[in-house]
């Protein structure tokens, strides 16, 4: 196993003045030692992982850290910085710096090795010893370990008087306490964490065990711990895994970064709740979309997360269920939705056949869209409890013909009547059975009563109106309509107004006809634009753009054409204020040309490669063209206003190697 570290890993003198600044100069280390394979897409993951959390901890020290692919071993480089520099510590700049890379792949041994510095860097006298370092060689021993710690004096304890024995003294057991500490990467904050909460428990007098569920896997902790202990700590940025094994004690529940920084404040917390009886019932854990909400979330933003948890999960079953039926259309024409089943009739050599199966398939994937949207749903209030009756309502809503509105209801419906069930208080002798029998059985009944006799009916009505409407649909109205959708989609590039636009065309496919599939090639069309139009910004005028974005156009050419418009949101991030609304105007003229042009789509998915489906297909092109190009030209435009120096606020490169300040 080669060195972690080695001094040519080493720069005792950083004389970079920004963590971006600091990242690159260690990376590019890195990349002349053979560790690292493509700088710029190494530093993309790099910047990835910093803009999920700030990597700076108190003490001075800085541990920007990744898994990347473009790893090719473990591999850690140390900066030391005069001036210091900011990573987000609330203590202010970081002047020690590790830069930390680890494989996408990366092996149990090579991480162990990763979470041992990083407990390391907990202990003040190895840092002491990094800041005195004169030489690359001797940081790069003490790193790794190499350098022997200082001994202790052998004779201060003969000189102490022999003491007298004690009398045995009966003590109280010490408060016990098991805590659970994760992060995003799973290898610097989860072990600096863990170790951090041991130090305060031994100065506080506390037992305390750590399940650190980091990039190596996780030990889970003894069955018999954790039923012995006092109290839970939860120092977490990920969900942490199994936490129902933790419920029913006095639980403090707080993020990565407070471990490391408070220990003491969060074992006093524990023991405080413990002593006024505070714990947490066994379904009582933060539901999967709660857990990174802040205090200050309020209604609104909670139920956009409950409602995009549901579209996500409902996405893989439009791609897989379209796709299939776009594929049977193209085989066997429109017609193949009369073919009887193919359990019935199927003959191999006919294509017919084929296409009808294909067909067939997607249509059973396609009836799994409105309960897997409101089980989700439910799933993201409710967490596991959730499910058995946001299914159930999702089912009951395609049995009344509430189509996707029904869904959304039933599974908004389902998750509050678990949370409300959740917090009944039930003997201890119950709780076993709760999660099990008592919540779906009793959940599923009220929901199921309420979508069959109270809320379904009216719901099947309004979305019996939507979809009259739409069909309806023509001129001005439609035209606007298509605007409208063109912005959503290109306003947050994926994110929940993207969403909530294709979900809403996707609705129209339940029940097909000319403006449902009208506005189906819409979405889709102005989704392709902002992708696209970075790709061809790149190329015409690549001067405007960094190597790496350059790097990026090129597979956006393949992410817009596939119609996935994520593929704009690098561009997006580096330049918010030019690209966004260059991509909405463009989204908004191919959304209108669509709309206008008469373009139909019964493909929820495909881009470019589900064309043979679309109707008016050479016009659908041209309004994709035209937006692509207007997108283009604005953002051409508005990048070229800028004015470049020497270093700019963001320190962005320019294309030959210069600073371009990224104006506001």
């Amino acid at each position: 196993m080669s060195e972690l570290i080695s001094a040519g890993l080493v720069d005792l003198d950083l004389s970079a003045e920004t963590k971006e600044a600091a990242a690159r100069s260690l990376a590019e280390r890195m990349v002349a030692s053979g560790r690292v394979t493509d700088l710029e897409g190494f530093l993309a993951d790099v910047a990835a992982r910093e803009a999920q959390m700030p990597t700076g901890l108190d003490g001075g020290i800085g541990i920007p850290h990744c898994r990347s692919a473009h790893v090719t071993e473990p591999t850690l480089a140390f900066g030391r910085s005069a001036g210091g520099i900011d990573f987000g510590a609330p203590d202010g700049p970081a002047d020690l710096v590790f830069l930390i890379a680890a494989p996408a792949g990366g092996d149990a041994d090579h991480l162990s090795i990763l979470s041992t510095l990083a407990r390391h860097l907990m202990d003040e006298d190895f840092t002491g010893a990094l800041r005195s370092a004169t030489e690359p060689a001797r940081a790069a021993a003490l790193i790794r370990g190499d350098e022997p710690e200082a001994a202790e004096e052998p004779a201060a304890a003969a000189e102490q008087p022999a003491e007298q024995p004690a009398v045995p003294v009966q003590e109280p057991a010490p408060f016990r306490i098991v805590a659970v500490t994760s992060c995003p990467t799973g290898i610097a904050h989860t072990y600096m964490a863990a170790e951090s909460l041991e130090k305060a428990a031994e100065a506080a007098g506390v037992e305390l065990f750590v399940e650190t569920q980091g990039s190596a896997g996780f030990k889970r902790l003894d069955a018999q711990l954790v039923a012995d202990a006092d109290g839970v700590i939860f120092a977490h940025d990920v969900e942490v895994r199994d936490k129902e094994r933790f419920a029913g004690k006095p639980t403090v529940d707080v993020g990565v970064k407070a471990g490391i920084n408070r220990p003491a404040e969060l074992i006093a917390e524990v023991r405080e709740k413990a002593e006024r009886g505070a714990v947490t019932a066994p379904a009582g854990a933060a539901a999967p979309m709660d857990q990174d909400a802040g205090a200050a979330d309020g209604f609104a933003t909670r139920l956009r997360k409950w409602l995009m948890t549901g579209v996500s999960y409902m996405v893989p079953f439009v791609a897989a269920g379209g796709l299939l039926i776009a594929l049977g259309f193209a085989i066997g024409g429109y017609a193949i939705n009369k073919a009887p089943s193919v359990a019935e009739h199927f003959v191999w050599t006919e294509s017919a056949s084929w296409a009808a199966l294909l067909f067939q398939i997607g249509g059973v994937a396609f009836g799994f869209l409105v309960p897997v949207l409101a089980g989700f749903i439910a799933y993201g209030m409710a967490d596991r409890p959730g499910l058995v009756p946001g299914f159930v309502g999702g089912a009951v809503a395609l049995t009344i013909n509430a189509g996707f509105l029904g869904g959304l209801i039933a599974g908004l419906i389902a998750g509050g009547v678990v949370r409300a069930i959740q917090r009944v208080g039930v003997p201890p002798v119950l709780r076993g059975i709760m999660p099990v029998v008592v919540i779906p059985l009793v959940s599923s009944a009220i929901v199921g009563f309420l979508m069959f006799l109270v809320v379904g009916k009216p719901i099947a009505a309004l979305q019996k109106g939507l979809t009259d409407w739409l069909s309806g649909l023509s001129g001005a109205n439609a035209i606007m309509l298509g605007v409208l959708l063109g912005l959503m989609m290109c306003f947050d590039l994926g994110g929940p107004l993207n969403k909530v636009a294709y979900a809403f065309a996707i609705g129209g496919l339940a029940h097909p006809n000319e403006g449902s599939l009208k506005v189906m090639a819409a979405v889709m069309a102005a989704g392709m634009v902002p992708p696209l139009a970075m790709a061809l910004a790149t190329t015409v005028r690549g001067r405007l753009f960094t190597k790496a974005e350059r790097e990026n156009g090129k597979a956006a050419w393949v992410l817009g054409a596939s119609f996935i418009t994520e593929g704009a949101i690098p561009f997006a991030a580096a330049d918010p204020l030019r690209v966004i609304p260059s991509a909405m105007a463009g989204g908004a003229v191919t959304g209108a040309l669509s709309m206008a042009f008469g373009c139909t789509l019964r493909a929820p998915h495909g881009g470019v490669f589900v064309v043979p489906l679309i109707g008016q297909p050479l016009l659908y092109l041209l309004a994709i063209a035209a937006g692509t190009l207007v997108s283009t030209a604005l953002v051409v435009v508005l990048k070229g206003l800028r004015k470049p120096s020497t270093e700019g606020p963001a320190g962005t490169p320019a294309a030959d190697g210069s600073q371009v300040a990224v104006a506001a």
